[in-house]
């Protein structure tokens, strides 16, 4: 079955890239030869065309996760066609230098613990059949940085594919201070990873705006919807300054806490001010911006807000949040 499927797509791709003009689904279906002995009479799903749709669907799927370009384009009489143009899936000839290659080689070990690793290692080795200098170790270059981004969210692989292939998303989000997740519709622009953790930046179709999700709170499965987004995708989407801003990176006021001396070291590292208090315990002074409270909430008992009142009481209702649910 799997040699099968191979021929399909194999079949589908030089199908589609070696037409002229879009084909639609029927000249495909007609065209293909596993699809017409698939739905021949006598076979039982002659004349289905849900199963044949699902098929082809899957099958443009996997051609596009291969790296394929394919175009949909729709005539003047509104019938959809396909085409995959050569001039958008050839690669222009490949030229890097030393430096240009350690970088490709640290890029590969960054996922060497996600499921991404196959994927990057193919790469390099398709760029040393390109002409991939001989004399070039990707891999050894540098060899005392050992970068590492340990992805264990089950959300990450479905958000990265769905960032690339431009696709609305669903999935249900647990806020801090919420006990029940909701659900969350989104068009995702990128990921990015900031103190250890994964964070998703993407418009919310639901609020209208733009929003940042961190993956750790995403609960269930992410499920793709089909549909183009709504708003443009911005052409530079830094996620990180976002995400910093909501945790008060770029905030114009200052919160007064107390702290256990031998905790919350990323405390320590933004505050203004720092006093021993004794017993256990410091004083310090933060900068104080929107999503304080949910930062300082990850340390639990070893943080005690005293002002703004306000921060006060948004940090004591996420933590009764928290023992409920």
């Amino acid at each position: 079955m799997a040699i099968a499927k191979a021929e399909r797509l194999m079949n589908l791709a030089l199908c589609l890239l070696g037409t002229r003009r879009p084909l639609s689904k029927r000249e495909l279906r007609d065209s293909i030869e596993a699809y017409v002995e698939a739905f021949r009479p006598g076979t039982g799903a002659a004349g289905s065309d849900d199963s044949f749709n699902r098929m082809f669907e899957r099958d443009k799927d996997d051609l596009r996760e291969l790296g394929l370009v394919i175009e949909t384009v729709e005539n003047l009489d509104g019938e959809v066609g396909y085409l995959a143009r050569r001039d958008s899936n050839r690669l222009p000839p490949i030229t890097l230098d030393a430096e240009e290659a350690a970088a490709l080689g640290l890029a590969a070990k960054v996922w060497q613990q996600a499921r991404l690793a196959g994927a990057a290692s193919g790469a390099l080795q398709k760029l040393r059949a390109a002409g991939l200098p001989e004399d070039v170790d990707p891999y050894g270059a540098h060899g005392a940085l050992e970068p590492r981004i340990p992805v264990h969210e089950a959300a990450f692989e479905p958000l990265m594919l769905a960032c690339r292939d431009r696709r609305p998303v669903v999935f249900d989000y647990r806020k801090a201070n919420a006990a029940q997740p909701g659900q969350r519709h989104v068009e995702p622009w990128a990921l990015e990873c900031w103190r250890g953790h994964w964070y998703l930046a993407g418009w919310d179709r639901d609020r209208g705006a733009e929003r940042v999700f961190r993956l750790s709170r995403i609960t269930g499965k992410v499920r793709s919807r089909s549909g183009r987004f709504t708003v443009p995708v911005p052409d530079v989407v830094t996620v990180r300054e976002t995400v910093a801003s909501w945790a008060g990176e770029s905030a114009d006021r200052s919160a007064r806490i107390r702290l256990r001396s031998d905790a919350g070291y990323p405390l320590r590292a933004k505050a203004t001010v720092v006093r021993e208090l004794g017993d256990g315990w410091d004083e310090l002074e933060i900068p104080y911006g929107h999503g304080l409270d949910a930062w300082l909430v990850e340390f639990g008992p070893d943080v005690v807000v005293l002002e703004p009142a306000e921060l006060r009481a948004d940090v004591v209702d996420r933590l009764r949040a928290v023992a409920k649910g």
